[in-house]
């Protein structure tokens, strides 16, 4: 596993036969959805197309209920685990480009995407979107993220970092 911040551009086209898993880590409104998009932007159009349909994955996503973002405490383990699921479906029918689109400030939540990717043959490219242990970038996230995350919950997130 390489952690890319730099090389991995996000508005750099791929190269045609590729395995890529993507691993986005950061705190809400850090820009993870942000790079994404313009990630997938960067793509022709049919592979951008095929990975918003059948490569993106975000447990944000599972909150939203006819257009509005609907945050409940008591789905989040679920909504976790369904995304995971849904992560690895995707990796087990060979989809080239699979991105999971979360905070995964601890170890343990990037390694469940890692081994899976890693044990279906994906190459595996971390994206840290900022640092989380910086006062003032922890501000930053707090006014900009769009689900109302508060300081002290970003604050409370950070703490849970782990570099590596």
């Amino acid at each position: 596993m390489e952690l890319e911040i730099h090389s991995l551009v996000p508005n750099s086209a791929l190269p045609c036969q590729t395995k890529l898993a993507i691993i986005m880590r950061g705190l809400p409104g850090s820009g993870k959805s942000y790079w994404v998009e313009q990630f997938i932007d960067a793509q022709p159009t049919e592979i951008a197309n095929d990975i918003r349909l059948r490569g993106y994955f975000s447990t944000d996503q599972l909150f939203y209920t006819d257009g509005q973002y609907r945050f409940n405490a008591n789905c989040l383990s679920e909504y976790h685990q369904r995304n995971l699921t849904a992560f690895i479906h995707a990796l087990s029918r060979g989809e080239p480009v699979v991105i999971c689109d979360n905070t995964n400030m601890a170890r343990w939540e990037f390694m469940t995407y890692e081994a899976a990717a890693k044990a279906l043959g994906y190459q595996v490219r971390e994206v840290l979107i900022g640092d989380p242990l910086d006062e003032a970038h922890q501000r930053l996230c707090a006014q900009r993220n769009q689900h109302g995350v508060s300081l002290h919950d970003i604050q409370s997130m950070a703490i849970k970092f782990e570099p590596f």
